[in-house]
């Protein structure tokens, strides 16, 4: 398959794209990545929380349509889409979820799966282009299988609430930790953010 060297070499760059110089949290997540809040694990009944600045970031994307769970199985698609304009992501894959599934039809989901370019770069078709707009962001970092990721949604919400904040935006997922560079799924790590507004 052509698009393996991209693919691979992009699960590769992951854990270097993510280095991150704050102190680090205690868990059992790769050395290679470091958080600057605690990493929330595993059932996930305490969330750790904290806000920053997220400055402006070009990227390229695929959207789309329906079921949240199977957004990840379309990255050796924009992978290759990628590959074949000759262009190489600038950091780790990361998704966008627009709509609240408890109150949207699962086949109305508006999903988007992204990759990082650099600013003044053009995409053709099939992909689509766009700007994640500079924020202020409340985040979380969460260890375990990505699709587990949900499940700490709630004490981010909490926090939005103690702080008096809104969601101004799509929740953003970063896949930080490659999960091909770990013996087990805890030790994958993620990213959750969303925009917010004061109230």
């Amino acid at each position: 398959m052509r698009t393996l060297p991209l693919l691979v070499s992009l699960l590769a760059l992951l854990p270097a794209a993510c280095q991150n110089t704050g102190s680090s949290g205690s868990s059992s997540v790769s050395s290679s990545v470091r958080a600057d809040i605690a990493i929330t694990q595993p059932p996930y009944s305490e969330v750790h929380c904290s806000y920053k600045e997220r400055l402006a970031l070009s990227y390229a994307c695929i959207e789309v349509r329906g079921n949240y769970a199977l957004v990840g199985r379309r990255l050796a698609e924009l992978a290759s889409a990628l590959e074949q304009q000759g262009l190489r992501p600038s950091g780790p894959p990361f998704a966008l979820f627009y709509d609240d599934p408890s109150n949207t039809p699962i086949d109305e989901l508006k999903s988007r799966l992204c990759l990082p370019i650099e600013s003044g770069v053009e995409v053709r078709p099939p992909l689509m282009q766009d700007l994640l707009p500079a924020a202020t962001v409340a985040y979380a970092r969460v260890s375990g299988p990505y699709p587990e990721v949900p499940r700490s949604y709630p004490g981010l919400w909490q926090y939005l609430g103690r702080m008096g904040w809104q969601a101004n935006g799509p929740i953003r997922e970063i896949y930080l930790v490659a999960p091909g560079s770990v013996r087990d799924w805890s030790e994958l790590l993620t990213e959750v953010q969303v925009a917010v507004s004061g109230s």
